[in-house]
């Protein structure tokens, strides 16, 4: 049977991560460099643009997901960089027409202020990072001479997509410009643990859709033509393992970026476990899940409030186990309220719910007993690379 097409061509334009170890879906070079003047171009760049021709014998979009395509390519584009060290790219996408504003990861222009962007309307334009944050992998860049008509701005989802929800990505893997994939989103909540990072990036989204390098920082799109996500990586040892920055973690830091250049994240200051079988045994935990307190960091806002491991251990199944910590069973801030089975849950929480001074309400188990302790979060400070 024939069904009506699940992406409509005029909506599309008109709308418009889990403990595993993920590579980054685009390249990067070396150490970042800083602007320390405004942008404007190079004076050997052309500053007016024009069309190449049609070619002719092209296929046209005959519906469906081909006329998707055929609408959203033009707000994609390709980010190239040229240092001495050589070049990188990845894949950026119009999150603000009237401003000239596309969005990518951090990894994409980490290694140079000045990336050029790929148009298939006119081709090549210089570019100026606007604002870059490590700990999201998000990035804002403007286009300086403007972008084509063609190239209209694509919003985020206003609620969290669910699980089994089409997708489509699309992107530049290994520089094979406006490539299209699709799939669903196979998960949620996940922290995205990336290997240049000594840190998780919260509330990712997992995708099944084909996400290589090059891919990083391209749009997931939504069936109601919406984005859902900023691709970010895949998992290199895995196969159909895509992660995407959620759009709620997204539309917390772009406006930051544009207005300050730079985002804010909380920190608690622990190093936390999620609850397993082998924890609760050895802790004769009244409870199945949670995160547990490993240690509370020396001089941090825990350091007094939380309490972390004992020194000695207990043994279970012939392997030594931590005790003594204590057991975070929920958050609260600001009248919102998440239990947090998991460090996914947690994580997820602080990066959506908080910011730094915040002082917060941690509910945990302690010595076999419940109770509730007030932290007050601080700010995650320099790049905490591995």
């Amino acid at each position: 049977m024939d069904e009506e097409p699940r992406f409509s061509r005029r909506r599309l334009l008109a709308g418009a991560a889990t403990g595993l170890s993920a590579a980054v879906a685009g390249c990067a070079l070396g150490a970042p460099q800083s602007r320390e003047e405004s942008p404007s171009g190079s004076d050997s760049f052309p500053d007016e643009f024009d069309r190449p021709g049609e070619n002719p014998g092209q296929p046209e979009a005959n519906g469906g997901l081909s006329d998707v395509y055929e609408e959203v390519v033009d707000s994609v584009s390709a980010v190239r960089i040229e240092t001495g060290e050589g070049t990188a790219g990845g894949t950026a996408w119009v999150y603000d027409d009237s401003e000239n504003y596309l969005v990518t990861n951090e990894h994409v222009v980490r290694d140079a202020d000045d990336p050029f962007i790929w148009f298939n309307e006119n081709g090549w334009r210089e570019a100026a990072v606007v604002g870059k944050d490590f700990y999201s992998d998000l990035a804002v860049v403007e286009v300086l001479d403007g972008m084509p008509e063609t190239a209209t701005e694509l919003p985020f989802v206003e609620e969290p997509v669910p699980v089994g929800t089409e997708v489509v990505v699309i992107g530049n893997p290994f520089r094979l410009t406006g490539s299209f994939t699709t799939g669903v989103v196979s998960g949620r909540n996940r922290n995205i643990d990336l290997s240049d990072r000594a840190f998780s990036i919260a509330d990712g989204i997992q995708t099944d859709a084909a996400v290589n390098s090059g891919n990083s920082g391209g749009p997931l799109l939504t069936p109601d033509q919406r984005v859902a996500g900023v691709i970010n990586s895949g998992i290199v040892q895995g196969n159909n393992v895509g992660f995407a920055i959620s759009a709620r973690m997204a539309r917390e830091v772009i406006p930051k970026l544009i207005e300050d250049g730079e985002y804010r994240h909380s920190r608690m200051g622990v190093l936390l476990r999620d609850v397993t079988p082998s924890i609760i045994e050895a802790n004769n935990l009244s409870k199945t899940w949670g995160v547990y307190v490993a240690r509370a960091q020396e001089g941090t806002a825990a350091d007094g409030v939380l309490q972390g491991s004992e020194e000695e251990e207990r043994t279970v199944r012939g392997r030594p186990v931590e005790i003594g910590g204590d057991v975070i069973i929920e958050l609260s801030n600001d009248g919102v309220t998440w239990a947090t089975p998991t460090t996914e849950r947690l994580s997820a929480f602080l990066a959506l719910h908080t910011r730094p001074g915040d002082t917060i309400d941690v509910t945990v188990l302690r010595n076999g007993r419940e109770q509730t302790v007030e932290l007050t979060l601080t700010s995650r400070e320099g790049v905490a690379e591995r």
